[in-house]
């Protein structure tokens, strides 16, 4: 087994509520509830599950754009919640990300290679203009654009080639980890499946290691190989691919994995459809948060599942598996 480059120990995330004429806190949203997960060097983890369920905000937290509540974040054998403002700002170059919204998260006042070449000139990675060019040239090419994209604004750019552009800028300085937020969610069919290979294609190149997040289990199966299923703030089954695919445990995976669309008309769906709806973050279940939804919930779960391996490396959050 290969040392983790990246280790989430009880991950929380709340957000307060602040309400009233002084602003008082009067709640938190539990937006993240003490995750834990570990991404081997050069290998995907995918964090699937549905919206709100706290993706993003792993993702962002494991980059500390936004402080954690509590837990431990290890990356390289550094815990990244003590380190200080200038440590993280110097570890942060090998550390990156491509957001979700391609249109939003591109600069409109600025050329393409304005955008690009801004980590090389904040870093002083690069020392002449000449040099930066160049660099920003050889970025853009590496995901399939060209030298003429060089003096163009984003808004003469397509979805797709917009999300290359924010996947050069992410590249500028040879990251060793990437958390990709739902990259493709917003691109067309043909376009998405260009650019997971070329995400693919750096990965092997480069040796990368990508936190993959989406809501989209066809893409996590194509670009992860090991899968965490979120469920209102926590992971409740979490293992290989081939694991979580073949033998769901958990009855939210299984519901998920229930609703890939079959490409056979004549194939009947075999859908599992939950009752009620996904309780308010704000003021969560106690104990199995999936449990107001569990066709199979009894008194035994009234407690909070603990995670139990069922196979080699294969874990899953619930009362039922013992």
């Amino acid at each position: 087994m290969t040392e983790p480059l990246l280790k989430v120990k009880g991950l929380e995330k709340h957000f307060p509520i602040r309400g009233g004429v002084f602003g008082k806190t009067v709640g938190y949203v539990h937006a993240v509830d003490g995750v834990s997960f570990d991404v081997e060097p050069g290998r995907t983890m995918g964090l699937v599950g549905e919206s709100g369920c706290g993706k993003t905000t792993v993702g962002r937290c494991i980059l500390r754009l936004i402080e954690p509540t509590s837990g431990e974040i290890w990356f390289n054998g550094k815990n990244l919640v003590e380190l200080k403002d200038e440590e993280m700002r110097k570890l942060r170059r090998e550390m990156q990300i491509v957001f979700q919204d391609p249109y939003a998260s591109l600069n409109p006042r600025w050329l393409v290679k304005d955008i690009v070449g801004e980590p090389l000139v904040v870093n002083h990675a690069a020392s002449t203009k000449t040099e930066v060019r160049d660099r920003v040239l050889g970025l853009l090419t590496r995901v399939g654009l060209s030298e003429d994209h060089l003096n163009r604004f984003p808004h003469e750019f397509s979805g797709g080639q917009r999300q290359r552009i924010g996947m050069a800028r992410a590249l500028a300085l040879n990251p060793r980890f990437i958390v990709l937020d739902e990259p493709t969610s917003s691109l067309d069919v043909s376009v998405q499946a260009q650019t997971l290979n070329i995400l693919k294609d750096l990965q092997d190149e480069l040796h990368l290691t990508y936190l993959f997040i989406s809501h989209n289990l066809s893409v996590i199966k194509h670009m992860s190989d090991t899968i965490g299923v979120m469920y209102l703030g926590k992971i409740v089954e979490t293992g290989a691919k081939n694991d979580i695919f073949k033998n769901p445990v958990h009855l939210y995976t299984q519901a998920l994995l229930s609703a890939i669309p079959i490409p056979d008309p004549e194939r009947e769906p075999n859908r599992m459809v939950l009752g009620g709806d996904v309780p308010s973050p704000t003021n969560p279940p106690k104990g199995c948060r999936f449990g107001p939804r569990c066709p199979r919930a009894s008194k035994g779960c009234d407690g909070e599942p603990e995670m139990v391996e069922v196979s080699s490396g294969h874990y899953v959050a619930c009362h039922l598996v013992r």
